[in-house]
């Protein structure tokens, strides 16, 4: 059980500083009075078993208390998206209503203009000072005057959390996720990163997302470590907390890593304390894979979803400099296979659809049957992406199905494309879809972003590809463009190009 990570480091470890955070230093003992006040509070305020609280704002450490609070009382905790706007957390707050919806003081303006489309009785609290209809947080944690219940066994398989996906191809779903789930992707993370309490572990990622939460930041808490938490990714303070705060692990996504490069400090920045940087979310440029690794420290991939809680496959650092690229093995307490369209395993080498199975798979849809339906059967979650194994069983993700193009009759895979178009200095960005055509089915159209003071041609970009692909895999147009459209963590999305090349 969650809430139990922190009771055991309260009593075993209480001096430790769990969350090191601008201004506050937390330790275990105060993190588990944290725990246990919110829960309190939260029991006080009417919220039973079932129940959801939803969190909207920058990481903090009442955030992460928030979850474990949600732990020990069997509720559902729904950390939303800073990034999307008002009418969009509101589609959230309406598809899985919460009892109770805690704001950062930052966004309480922001919230305050969705009120009228929330069910009635959702209290709503301020993460600082009181408001109009907003109850203060000291009020609302004075609310605990009785110790909560305790934490009951039946809730390790009922879902703890509830993560929406970005919705780039339709409306979000709820991805819902169970205490059982976390635990197990902890297991993963610790065999993965060989997760020791002396680990000083970086997140800056934010934890309203699964990468930020899971991929190391509640493993280190249940391992004993010190969480340097930042409300949000700035590339100084990242400089800083690697370079003088003891830092040995963080989850950096490429986005984040290429900011870092962009950065004046990046050729003196002193990274010897780091044992691995760990690294996924999307395909991984080489070139950011050989300068992470030129500094010295091995890049690490993780590969998995938001249904998967998210790891599933991961290269481990002794593998990192030998298989650049790849995303490494299935991970400990999980299965991975590689079907298909007929449900068949392929032989190494060959591409088919990536399937995951084990404890940390999501339990589902929030009220979404048939979706779930869709993409659990038999246990194994139908990830959507294709791979393949190499002869040591080691996996390459080669793209979505979703994203191949079908073109004269062969099938594309666009990753392989953007590969090697990022790889050009001149560019910044790049993305490849299929456009409908008569003759063909479909045609390839690769958008490119220039960096700054740089240009870019269409014959540019077509010579970079001669003699490195096949001709049918060459597009046949290029777009250049100001920007490309992202998600929160940085992955490009393709629906949303897809209209870019429609419009064009």
């Amino acid at each position: 059980m969650l809430s139990a990570w922190i009771e055991r480091n309260a009593r075993l470890i209480p001096e430790k500083t769990a969350i090191r955070f601008p201004g506050r230093e937390v330790s275990y003992a105060e993190l588990g009075t944290l725990v246990d006040r919110i829960a309190a509070a939260l029991a006080a305020s009417g919220v039973k078993r079932g129940d959801c609280v939803a969190f909207l704002g920058f990481n903090r450490p009442e955030m992460l208390a928030l979850l474990f609070a949600c732990a020990r009382l069997g509720t559902l905790f729904m950390p939303l998206n800073w990034r999307l706007a008002g009418p969009e957390h509101s589609q959230m707050l309406q598809d899985c209503p919460p009892k109770a919806l805690i704001v950062d003081s930052g966004f309480v303006a922001q919230t305050t203009g969705i009120r009228t489309t929330l069910a009635a009785g959702i209290e709503l609290i301020a993460c600082g000072p009181g408001a109009d209809g907003w109850t203060a947080w000291e009020d609302f944690c004075a609310r605990g005057t009785r110790p909560a219940p305790p934490a009951s066994r039946d809730d390790e398989n009922a879902p703890l959390l509830i993560c929406y996906t970005s919705g780039s191809t339709g409306k979000p779903k709820g991805v819902l996720l169970s205490q059982r789930a976390i635990v197990c992707n902890a297991a993963n993370s610790i065999d993965m990163h060989e997760l020791t309490a002396d680990d000083v572990v970086l997140t800056t990622l934010p934890l309203f997302h699964v990468g930020g939460l899971n991929n190391l930041t509640t493993p280190a808490l249940q391992a004993g470590c010190t969480v340097v938490l930042h409300p949000k990714f700035d590339a100084d303070a990242t400089f800083d907390a690697i370079e003088r705060e003891g830092v040995t692990l963080t989850v950096l996504v490429p986005a984040q890593l290429d900011m870092m490069m962009a950065h004046r400090r990046w050729a003196g920045a002193d990274f010897s304390g780091l044992r691995m940087i760990t690294t996924g979310s999307t395909i991984v440029p080489m070139h950011i894979i050989h300068a992470v690794h030129d500094k010295g420290v091995p890049l690490v991939q993780v590969y998995g979803a938001t249904e998967t809680c998210p790891i599933a496959v991961y290269l481990k650092a002794e593998d990192a400099m030998r298989k650049p690229g790849s995303t490494g093995r299935e991970a400990a307490y999980c299965r991975m296979r590689i079907i298909d369209r007929f449900g068949s395993e392929v032989p190494a080498g060959a591409t088919g659809e990536i399937l995951v199975k084990g404890d940390n798979v999501m339990s589902g849809y929030w009220l979404a049957p048939q979706a779930t339906a869709a993409v659990l059967v038999d246990g194994w979650f139908h990830t959507g992406d294709m791979g393949h194994l190499d002869e040591e069983g080691y996996l390459y993700v080669d793209g979505r199905s979703k994203d191949m193009i079908i073109s004269g009759g062969e099938n594309i895979y666009p990753a392989e494309i953007e590969n090697l178009l990022i790889e050009c200095p001149d560019i910044a960005e790049a993305s490849v879809i299929g456009r409908p055509d008569e003759r063909w089915g479909e045609i390839v159209v690769a958008v490119v972003v220039p960096r700054a003071n740089r240009e870019v041609s269409s014959e540019q970009v077509l010579k970079l590809l001669e003699g490195r692909i096949a001709r049918y895999k060459h597009p046949k147009e290029v777009i250049v463009a100001a920007a490309l459209p992202k998600t929160a963590l940085g992955k490009i999305r393709k629906e949303d190009v897809r209209q870019m090349v429609a419009r064009a």
